[in-house]
């Protein structure tokens, strides 16, 4: 193992690194604690990785005093919790004057390797190295880093590429528009539709159409094979299969593990119910999709009440349907959905006393501050217009708030009370 190890590392300092479109998160790097990026697979973890290790040489680090080490490469899969110390000493034994000073590793898909986290305490405890790791499962990372690394850790959640971060990377604004011009207005309305298209995966930006799904697609099998099927010894494929497509038909909805449950059997496909409560909870860990819980404060309410379940990224979600002309709402909601989820926001959906119903109630978990939305793709409808401002209004009541955004395609108004009706590409780069 020493001598793969070798060349892994020797490899690693000869190539040039890659140079990545900058992304909008950032690494804190405290001294003595790990930074932890977690993240669905190919949304960008390691090249995120890259992007901080070019910020590091530019401040004047040597590539040699940076290790990076890739745990899903194939040269590794006999690697186990033994040989974590030979990583020190190969390395080390190349560079043993980087004892007295500061040395930088980024180790990704950690959490592959059994016993990682008792490896990762010791090399905050006595040695002089910033940690940087990624993996693919929130709750595995989470837990292991909640029994051995409480305290020492920060976790950064790196997503799809978000729309300005896809601005820039198609060379479209390399910084968030001041004005809004014609012209601004042109380019921002045919990058948002393509961005509704392709999303925001770094890896499909530039394939043809019918390449990215193929590509798309195969990220879901990746992730249910590795991140679920083997790593929790699944057995029921087909349901598991069957489960995700039906999330992904009906994203932006309701979802009851009974509805399903009772589908499948009318189906005559056997299944537990229980088993399709821990393929749920898989499939958010995962980070495939994320729940929306209803708003209130009885906790009974939001237990018997069903959640909302959105795709993580609307390219993917394009992938895996087939979708009308006018069927684009449920991409538009699930797009405005992780702009909230990126910036962190806590979000619950509303249903109020007198039949409404808004898509999200948003709160900043830092400052509590909480904002109303409603997502609607087209206001040009009168009853339709109706409809979404006497629904903002009712929940506006009943929440005390004063204000509520309508975000929509491309309709745009300042309305009484209070109610702004805003674009879609205007409102993802507030």
């Amino acid at each position: 193992m020493k001598e793969i190890l070798s060349q892994l590392i020797d490899d690693f300092h000869e190539r040039d690194l890659p140079e990545p479109v900058s992304r909008d998160r950032v690494l804190a790097e405290i001294k003595g604690k790990a930074d932890v990026v977690i993240g669905m697979r190919r949304a960008g973890k390691t090249w995120f990785c890259y992007q901080k290790m070019n910020e590091l040489l530019e401040k004047g680090v040597r590539k040699e005093e940076i290790l990076y080490l890739n745990f899903e490469d194939d040269r590794l899969l006999d690697f186990g919790a033994a040989h974590f110390q030979d990583i020190l000493d190969v390395y080390f034994g190349k560079y043993p004057d980087h004892r007295d000073g500061r040395c930088w590793f980024f180790f990704d898909e950690i959490q592959r390797i059994d016993g990682w986290e008792r490896f990762i305490r010791r090399l905050l405890d006595t040695e002089n190295i910033q940690i940087h790791l990624t993996g693919s499962s929130s709750k595995l990372l989470s837990t292991e880093i909640a029994t051995s690394l409480r305290g020492r850790s920060l976790t950064a959640e790196i997503f799809p590429f978000s729309f300005p971060e896809f601005l820039r990377y198609h060379g479209l604004f390399s910084e968030k528009p001041r004005r809004f011009g014609a012209k601004t207005k042109a380019t921002l309305r045919k990058a948002v539709r393509d961005y509704l298209d392709i999303g925001g995966f770094p890896e499909v930006q530039e394939l043809d159409p019918a390449l990215r799904i193929e590509v798309l697609q195969g990220y879901i099998d990746s992730v249910l094979l590795k991140d679920i099927v083997e790593r929790y010894h699944i057995g029921n494929v087909t349901v598991l299969k069957h489960l995700v497509r039906h999330i992904m038909h009906s994203a932006g909805g309701k979802f009851s593990v009974n509805k399903f449950y009772n589908t499948m059997k009318s189906m005559a496909v056997k299944c537990a119910k229980n088993n399709l409560y821990d393929y749920l909870d898989h499939l958010i860990d995962a980070f495939v999709f994320s729940k929306v819980p209803i708003h209130s404060r009885s906790e009974k309410t939001r237990t018997i009440n069903p959640v909302k379940l959105y795709a993580i990224d609307t390219g993917l979600l394009s992938a895996m349907t087939f979708r009308h002309a006018d069927d684009y709402g449920p991409l538009l909601e699930t797009m405005a959905f992780m702009r909230l989820r990126r910036q962190g926001f806590e979000v619950e959906y509303v249903a109020t006393p007198d039949g409404y119903e808004v898509d999200f109630f948003a709160r900043d978990t830092v400052s509590g501050e909480a904002s109303l939305i409603q997502v609607c793709w087209d206001m040009t409808d009168e009853r339709t217009f109706h409809r979404e401002i006497r629904g903002l209004k009712s929940a506006m009541a009943e929440l005390s708030m004063d204000s509520g955004t309508i975000v929509t395609w491309d309709d745009e108004e300042a309305m009484d009370d209070n109610i702004q009706i805003v674009p879609i590409w205007k409102w993802l780069l507030t």
